[in-house]
Formats: C-alpha cells, structure tokens, sequence
C-alpha cells in the first residue's frame, strides 16, 4: 500500500489544521492506521492511530483532548484534526499503516510510510 499524506502548513498557535493521508494499492480497510511525527534531529513520536473500522483509537498524552484521529474506509482515507495547536507541536507528520493484529501505537509494527508532511505552528 502506498500512502501519501497532505494537509501540513504555516499556522499560529491556538489555530487548527486537518492532516490527510490516502492510501492506494492496497485494501485499505485491513489496516490499523497511525500519525507520527518527528521533529529534526529528534526520534519520531506516535500521535495517534485508529482500528480498523475506526471502533478504537489511542492517542499519546501530548496531543489528547486536541486532536483527533478519524478514518473514512470508502475514501481510504485517515485524517488527524488538530485543534489549539502549540509551537511544540511543529514537526513533520508521517502516516502509517499496520497490518498487526491488534492496534498497537508501536512504530515497529507499521511496515508502511507515507513522506511526511511539515506542520508549522507559530507562537
């Protein structure tokens, strides 16, 4: 499965950015999907990811009540809505996808990786 993310870009702090990833060339509905992201010089982080069916979702502490990790299985598409974006929210945003059995926020379980998309938050 390919993936290609978009939706990153230049905002202030306080604001909201929807990121999108499309999948292509595989069935999309047989995977967990998850964001990352990585700031230069830094390890990636998980963000998020979602079932599935969308029936479950995990988000790492930094991010929770902000954002939110969504699917749409007919549009093979994942999206992360961020809301009241921080400065250390900047990064670059990947989106994955897993084929393990369980929903797992664990980078070595995502086999396959969109190229990220820059998201700048300016305070």
């Amino acid at each position: 499965v390919q993936l290609q993310a978009s939706g990153g870009g230049l905002v202030q702090a306080g604001s909201s950015l929807r990121l999108s990833c499309t999948a292509s060339g595989g069935s999309f509905s047989r995977y967990h999907m998850g964001w990352f992201r990585q700031v230069p010089g830094k390890e990636r982080e998980s963000v998020a990811c979602i079932g599935r069916i969308g029936d479950s979702a995990y988000y790492a502490e930094s991010v929770k009540g902000r954002f939110t990790i969504s699917r749409d299985n007919a549009k093979d598409t994942v999206y992360l809505q961020m809301n009241s974006l921080k400065p250390e929210d900047t990064a670059y945003y990947y989106c994955a996808a897993s084929e393990a059995e369980w929903l797992t926020r664990l980078e070595e379980w995502y086999a396959h990786w969109g190229q990220g998309t820059l998201v700048t938050v300016s305070s």
